[in-house]
């Protein structure tokens, strides 16, 4: 089974970052490999790429003639690439060395057509003492509790997923009305594409805990007003995912469910029984952060639904 590895990237202020997950993946325990490196229509980043992995006879390299977005961008990459598999991961992480194997290990013992595995969080610095676990699918990590191993489940997060290629490219791949593009940044563009392959192949994303990359999170992921932006976001992208796939599972339903009756319970017995101003701290950013998020979606909900996808949200600095 050959694996498709698509890296996308754009900015050259991220190059060196680029460029350890690129190294990350070259260096995986499993032969069979190809890299496609996809970059976003930015000419001085690609003859650099060029220049460095070109050479490779395992690395393919492309560059879009504008800034065409994510989404569009590692559809790209699935359409240039060769292998029976294509697995994605952010240009801002680092992958385990047994990454890939992890994840053909659950395809061959299983039917899967689509496999995710764990996104651990990499603070650059230390990590800020009001920020939640429940919380860290703001930043694009597996929150508390994400998954069993071997669960199936809509989707994995964007740094940590593969598809079978085929199956992938059959549903379209990814919603380029979702994503980032340049200062738009629509969330979790992983979602439609596993509502999809469900209605297709009736089938979703099979989660292993031991494939695992690194997501590197910069100090700017640290900043309180940032996230509070970056929950306001995934807000409004909840509405414009709804308006897109209507009929597809509310799987934040669960997790506000757990929240409320399980997470933030258990909290306030924890800060009862030994008080601290870090758990004063968290509770605070929860109830922030959750609140930021259905204003999100309540704002959605004041644009007329033709409309709606070509709203442009404030920058997610991202």
């Amino acid at each position: 089974m050959q694996v498709s590895v698509v890296v996308c990237t754009y900015a050259i202020e991220r190059y060196d970052t680029f460029s350890e997950c690129v190294e990350s993946v070259l260096a995986q325990t499993y032969e069979d490999l190809e890299v496609v490196l996809v970059v976003d229509g930015n000419e001085q980043v690609f003859e650099r790429v060029r220049e460095d992995f070109g050479d490779d006879p395992a690395v393919v390299v492309h560059c879009n003639d504008e800034n065409r977005g994510i989404s569009y961008s590692r559809t790209k990459g699935a359409e240039i690439a060769s292998g029976d598999v294509v697995a994605m991961i952010d240009d801002d992480a680092v992958a385990e060395p047994d990454w890939i194997e992890q994840l053909v290990e659950t395809y061959q013992e299983t039917d899967a057509i689509a496999v995710g595995g764990h996104v651990a969080p990499d603070w650059e610095s230390e990590k800020p003492d009001f920020f939640p676990e429940e919380f860290y699918w703001l930043i694009g990590c597996d929150e508390r509790d994400f998954a069993e191993d071997g669960e199936e489940l809509r989707n994995t997060y964007g740094s940590n997923i593969s598809y079978r290629r085929e199956a992938f490219l059959a549903v379209g791949g990814y919603d380029t009305n979702t994503g980032r593009k340049g200062d738009q940044h629509i969330q979790a563009h992983e979602a439609p594409v596993g509502v999809r392959l469900m209605r297709e192949f009736d089938q979703g994303v099979v989660y292993n805990a031991d494939a695992v990359v690194n997501h590197r999170l910069f100090d700017y992921r640290g900043d309180f007003r940032w996230l509070v932006k970056r929950a306001f976001l995934q807000g409004f992208s909840k509405r414009i995912f709804n308006v897109l796939y209507p009929d597809a599972p509310n799987d934040e339903s669960e997790f506000l469910k757990q929240l409320l009756l399980r997470w933030i319970p258990s909290r306030v017995e924890s800060l009862v029984r030994g008080p601290s101003l870090a758990k004063v701290k968290q509770l605070v950013a929860i109830v922030v952060f959750t609140g930021a998020v259905g204003v999100g979606f309540l704002y959605g909900h004041t644009k007329r639904k033709r409309t709606l996808i070509a709203e442009e949200p404030a920058p997610a600095n991202s």
